[in-house]
């Protein structure tokens, strides 16, 4: 593709995918409609980049699709404003790099945690260019800094969820806590994307939308151990 095939494949993305399904925010519009996604994948993918689709990484791994990614940012922006607090987020299992860019681009302070070392790599080369400002970091669910956060985002389904990963937010005090954004997967890989709450009763889970992504290696079910 030529530069301007992306560009218009761009603007065809926000105005044809994102904007007719419920994403409203300008500074979210502004950095889908300035963010190379293309950039963040390799070179034989990025014909894909703007696809209505998961884009496949290799070994178990995807780039979320945009409108998938758009609406999960919009969930995100909807409860947390970086303008006034609530702006520190961390990303899990961020892969290439690309919905921690969004949302540093929202004006989130983001900490990227990436364990695949070729995902980890590309993040960090991708992310020095486009969204300086992220922290990028080799880890992963078992092992991410202790934080707290406002927002999580985990950037791919998930079957289980480890308690490391909750006890990163921030804690409820005199009002709301911090919030967790992803796609749960049922036992038959029925999908909703969900938004989690730390409370005093632990992590208050409520459904957003239906929605559908490849599960996470790390966050796959294991017997006796279901979410």
């Amino acid at each position: 593709m030529q530069t301007l095939d992306f560009m218009t494949a761009r603007r065809f993305m926000v105005d044809g995918q994102v904007r007719p399904n419920k994403v409203t925010d300008p500074r979210l519009l502004e950095a889908l409609r300035t963010l190379p996604r293309e950039r963040f994948l390799p070179e034989s993918a990025a014909p894909l980049a703007y696809a209505d689709e998961d884009v496949p990484l290799g070994n178990g791994r995807v780039l979320l699709a945009p409108m998938l990614l758009a609406r999960l940012a919009q969930a995100i922006l909807d409860t947390a404003d970086p303008a006034s607090g609530g702006g520190k987020a961390l990303v899990v299992n961020a892969g290439p790099g690309y919905g921690a860019a969004v949302l540093s681009a929202c004006g989130f302070s983001v900490t990227a945690c990436e364990d695949d070392p070729a995902l980890y790599a590309r993040s960090r080369l991708t992310l020095a260019a486009l969204a300086p400002r992220v922290t990028v970091l080799e880890a992963g669910p078992a092992d991410l800094p202790r934080g707290p956060f406002d927002v999580i985002l985990i950037e791919g389904g998930f079957e289980v969820l480890p308690d490391a990963i909750p006890a990163r937010l921030t804690p409820r005090a005199g009002g709301t806590g911090g919030r967790l954004y992803g796609v749960r997967l049922d036992a038959v890989g029925i999908g909703q994307a969900v938004e989690g709450e730390m409370t005093s009763a632990g992590l208050a889970v409520r459904p957003l939308f239906d929605a559908f992504t490849s599960c996470l290696p790390a966050l796959a079910a294991a017997p006796g151990f279901v979410f």
